[in-house]
């Protein structure tokens, strides 16, 4: 049982509550032990929609950080993609490594939550108990041209660094399983805490609420949400959650955008919902995404109303997802939505069934199982070419 934990994050600790959290807090559940969290840094060139998002007043709706968890930030240069950034990088982060050659003890686990040059070196050249990387979404499809290319070449050759690689998705554990002899695939899952034993969303009254809880970026379909609003136009459209992709035209008056709020606050509005919307484009993106709101629906006994992407074009004949698709009839799956019920007992089976420490205790963290599986890579992912490691394996020294 290792005594800490360097957790390399893919989102920084005060966003909202995902599943790097949860992991986290699992895990000190579990062991007592101590975390550095160590927030993630820009792995691309910026653009000009950064402008307008620092001028956005900052929301506070993350986790407050408690006393077995130190937050560790990194210098947020945005540099990463640039041939022959390595050296200004490592110098910039030298203070980072410090501190965590200072926090890890014999017996420290690492794991790698996102790609990157700093992620590499450390893995490269620093000795933990277990290096896990866990994959919870498909890294290089967030970005384009340079920067998805370095990012590419730097997951895989992560996997020569690692004992284990965790999973969110079935696509993402067939993405890696032949890179990797260790993968582990573990869904997506909700927290129990977060929602009282016996909250239920009422589901009743007018008008009819289909709820959105979540970050609305460019793999939002807009055009399908667009396409329910007017053909349902006494159905009440609630999107809640930071606004970075807006709709390309005016909404119709029954569609409301709410600003982000904390997770206490996003179930308060999920209980006044009539069904769960999720309306992803279906891309390379969300291919790889099992969207952990979908938990969350379902364990208020909401209904969901989804898009065929990711894990949720697998649960098509799950009691209470009906999926639906821009240019098809949506009133069909949105009244058989509204009609379905659901009782506390499956509620609660649900619940226990899908929370996050249930799939966590399963991998095998604790008890060596992950730690037995030694990586079994291609002498192509062992030993990149030079022409590729000049630019992307930057061994990060003490």
């Amino acid at each position: 049982m290792t005594a800490r934990l360097v957790y390399l994050s893919p989102v920084d600790w005060h966003s909202f509550a995902q599943r790097p959290h949860k992991f986290v807090q699992w895990w000190h559940g579990a062991t007592g032990g101590q975390v550095l969290w160590v927030n993630p840094y820009p792995a691309r060139l910026p653009r000009w929609s950064d402008l307008a998002r620092l001028r956005q007043a900052p929301t506070a709706v993350g986790e407050a950080i408690p006393a077995w968890l130190q937050v560790l930030p990194v210098p947020p240069w945005p540099i990463e993609p640039l041939p022959g950034a390595g050296p200004l990088l490592r110098a910039l982060w030298r203070p980072v490594l410090k501190r965590i050659d200072h926090f890890a003890q014999e017996g420290t686990a690492l794991v790698v939550g996102k790609p990157s040059r700093m992620a590499l070196g450390i893995a490269q050249s620093r000795s933990f108990a277990c290096k896990t990387y866990d994959a919870m979404d498909d890294f290089p499809a967030f970005h384009q041209g340079q920067a998805q290319r370095v990012m590419a070449r730097v997951e895989r050759q992560i996997m020569s660094h690692v004992d284990n690689v965790i999973t969110s998705s079935s696509a993402l554990a067939a993405k890696f399983r032949p890179l990797h002899a260790g993968v582990v695939e573990i869904l997506n899952g909700l927290d129990p805490a977060v929602i009282p034993d016996g909250l239920l969303a009422a589901r009743t009254g007018d008008p009819v609420v289909l709820g959105y809880v979540g970050t609305i970026r460019d793999w939002f379909d807009w055009p399908l949400v667009l396409q329910i609003a007017r053909s349902a136009p006494k159905v009440h459209i609630r999107l809640i959650g930071p606004l970075d992709h807006p709709c390309p035209e005016p909404l119709p008056d029954n569609v409301q955008c709410l600003p982000a709020c904390s997770h206490t606050v996003a179930i308060q509005h999920m209980v006044t919902f009539s069904a769960g919307l999720i309306p992803f484009q279906v891309n390379r993106l969300t291919r790889a995404v099992d969207p952990i709101k979908y938990y969350e629906y379902a364990a208020l006994g909401l209904p969901v109303l989804s898009t065929a992407f990711g894990e949720m074009e697998k649960r098509s004949a799950e009691d209470g997802v009906f999926h639906i698709a821009q240019g098809s009839d949506p009133l069909p799956a949105l009244q058989a939505a509204l009609s379905w019920r659901t009782n506390a007992s499956a509620i609660r089976r649900f619940r226990q069934d899908h929370s996050w420490a249930t799939r966590f205790a399963s991998a095998g963290f604790l008890d060596g199982r992950l730690a037995q599986q030694a990586p079994v890579l291609p002498e192509r992912i062992r030993r990149p070419h030079a022409q590729q490691a000049g630019e992307v394996v930057t061994q990060v020294q003490k």
